[in-house]
């Protein structure tokens, strides 16, 4: 079909991952329960910084960001799903796909942007804590979220344009439980390869730079907590940076290898996998 035939009353079908059979049924409330927990979870987290004063610090306010960010990730995909997998109704318009992928694409380059502020604002504290109000100052701190979250809408845009400037055929039905770029992308009916090559440079940018940051940051965090004197304080610096490491593994790892590996050797099994 051409794109001029396409209007955004025009659907695709969601194949999604899960069917109706007993193990799938306990792995989608296993879903439910792991979204509840982070709704919930990320909720407490931006109101309990908002209300308390003692927590607007930069630390604090990059943390209610990120949470943000989680929070709106969880509810463009998984509330679709679970709409679907319950209605038996799979379909979604042209107009809900360039949605959500602008929405994910865009939330995505700003917690990756977030994380990486979030690494920087760790290693001034540890490594440079008497500068820590010049270096970590309230407008600094604004200007990180501010270009975090512009970036992360421009990656948005400009992936949505080219992505809906595609014409789509065939079954129409994408292999996934919803609009990812790589998946929408196997329906093309023509040649993807410059998008795929614009979509590398994009994850250059949005995702091998800010992995840059949090390496060098992490790195000097680390010789700064090998020449700590007091056990206790390694202890601090350790338990501030561990867990934001294990974040960042997973997080930077799985968007990599969907978004960085060439389409045409991703089997959708292995993209709704990771």
């Amino acid at each position: 079909m051409a794109w001029e035939n396409q209007t955004f009353t025009y659907n695709f079908i969601l194949l999604g991952i899960l069917d109706y059979s007993p193990t799938h049924i306990f792995l989608f409330s296993l879903v439910l329960g792991i979204f509840s927990v982070a709704f919930m979870g990320n909720t407490a987290m931006i109101l309990l910084i908002y209300l308390d004063t003692h927590l607007h610090t930069p630390m604090y306010f990059l943390l209610s960001q990120l949470s943000l960010t989680d929070l709106m990730l969880i509810c463009t995909t998984v509330p679709k799903m679970a709409f679907n997998y319950l209605s038996g109704r799979k379909s979604i318009s042209l107009a809900g796909c360039g949605a959500q992928i602008f929405i994910y694409v865009s939330l995505l380059g700003a917690e990756c942007f977030l994380l990486a502020a979030m690494a920087y604002d760790c290693c001034v504290a540890i490594c440079c804590p008497l500068q820590y109000s010049t270096l970590m100052s309230q407008k600094i701190c604004g200007l990180m979220v501010i270009s975090s979250w512009l970036v992360g809408s421009l990656g948005g845009i400009i992936v949505i344009i080219v992505a809906l400037s595609f014409p789509y055929c065939g079954a129409r039905e994408i292999p996934h439980f919803f609009c990812d770029v790589p998946a929408l992308l196997t329906l093309s009916c023509t040649n993807t390869l410059l998008f795929e090559r614009l979509m590398f440079i994009c994850c250059v940018i949005m995702l091998l730079f800010p992995v840059a940051v949090i390496t060098a940051s992490s790195a000097r965090v680390l010789l700064a907590v090998i020449h700590m004197g007091s056990g206790e304080s390694r202890r601090k610096a350790f338990a501030t940076c561990s867990s934001h490491l294990v974040v960042v593994g997973m997080y930077y790892g799985a968007a990599m290898f969907i978004y960085m590996w060439p389409i045409s050797d991703l089997s959708p099994t292995q993209d709704k996998t990771v």
